[in-house]
């Protein structure tokens, strides 16, 4: 355990990359936000999403986060097992704290009738939209889904380069593709769409949370037979 705790650390020395950047884009995102809000003013409330730039921030920190440093932990007698529990461990602790401040910011949101100009930056409508403690739970295994998802990238990324890169994202094209023909030809639009339609939020962060555990092993797979 303490060899985990190491390697989270370890990463830590890189605050730019996982604490300065993710918020300071966000920050910068939601001033911008509120500038337009009330440039453009709405009578039905300022809906953005732009949240979402957080999730894309920390996919991409997720994706250099093993990487980067892998060849410098393994000079330090660090495993690749070790490296990469010690860095999900980073991944789960970090984003739960992030998510969180999200949820309290969300909070916050409400409180201030959407800082005072009607703007729902970071609420999201049935996503993110229900008491703190579902806000904060569905916006955790959004965080680790999106960062376990940049770390195999990153992985894939540095086992095979770019053609290898290309080829898993035209897999993953590949099989959304089937299983849309797959639906077409079964004529089963309507059971897709009541699918999609009747699931809670949290239904939904228990299916996130197995694709966050899909990426996981994946990654982790990956990584055992990485080049250093």
């Amino acid at each position: 355990m303490k060899t985990l705790v190491n390697v989270a650390r370890f990463h830590l020395v890189d605050r730019v990359t996982y604490a300065a950047l993710p918020w300071g884009v966000l920050a910068f995102t939601f001033v911008v936000n509120l500038v337009i809000a009330a440039i453009v003013p709405t009578q039905n409330g300022y809906y953005t999403g732009a949240v979402s730039s957080f999730y894309f921030i920390l996919l991409a920190a997720g994706s250099i986060s093993l990487t980067r440093g892998l060849p410098f932990g393994m000079m330090l007698g660090v495993s690749r097992r070790s490296y990469y529990l010690g860095t999900s461990l980073l991944v789960v602790l970090l984003c739960a704290g992030y998510s969180l401040a999200l949820a309290m910011l969300e909070g916050l949101e409400r409180t201030t009738a959407g800082w005072g100009n009607q703007v729902h930056f970071f609420r999201v409508s049935w996503l993110l939209a229900g008491p703190w403690y579902e806000t904060w739970l569905t916006s955790f295994v959004l965080l680790v889904c999106f960062w376990l998802y940049g770390m195999w990238c990153g992985l894939v990324y540095r086992r095979w380069s770019l053609p290898g890169l290309t080829v898993f994202f035209i897999a993953q094209g590949l099989t959304v593709l089937i299983a849309v023909i797959a639906v077409w030809l079964s004529h089963s639009w309507s059971d897709v769409g009541t699918f999609f339609s009747s699931p809670t939020a949290l239904v939904l962060t228990g299916i996130l949370a197995a694709a966050a555990a899909v990426f996981g092993v994946g990654g982790y797979t990956t990584l055992r037979r990485t080049t250093v």
